[in-house]
């Protein structure tokens, strides 16, 4: 299967931080270190800490961040960084 590119979109509640194409991308959740890839399987994630973006001309952009979320559908990548994780205690109290 021919590589394609990935459409990525990382947004921040002040705007947009990037757009465009990406060969591929590396970030964390907590599950450990992951890469998306051309034709990824289609995944929603809580990430922490980074995005490594590999660039169409080879190479590599770094955006740092404390969490986010990361939407995989159809080759097309949304990254909305700046979520807030809810206190376990107060997801308690609602319990």
């Amino acid at each position: 299967m021919e590589e394609r590119p990935l459409t990525l979109q990382v947004r921040n509640r002040e705007g947009l931080i990037f757009e465009g194409q990406v060969k591929n991308l590396t970030s964390i959740n907590d599950d450990g270190e992951f890469d998306v890839l051309s034709y990824h399987a289609n995944f929603i994630s809580l990430i922490n800490e980074k995005l490594i973006l590999r660039l169409l001309d080879n190479t590599d952009r770094v955006i740092k961040f404390d969490r986010g979320v990361m939407r995989v559908v159809d080759n097309n990548i949304d990254v909305y960084l700046g979520v807030k994780e809810e206190n376990k205690s107060k997801r308690e109290e609602k319990n």
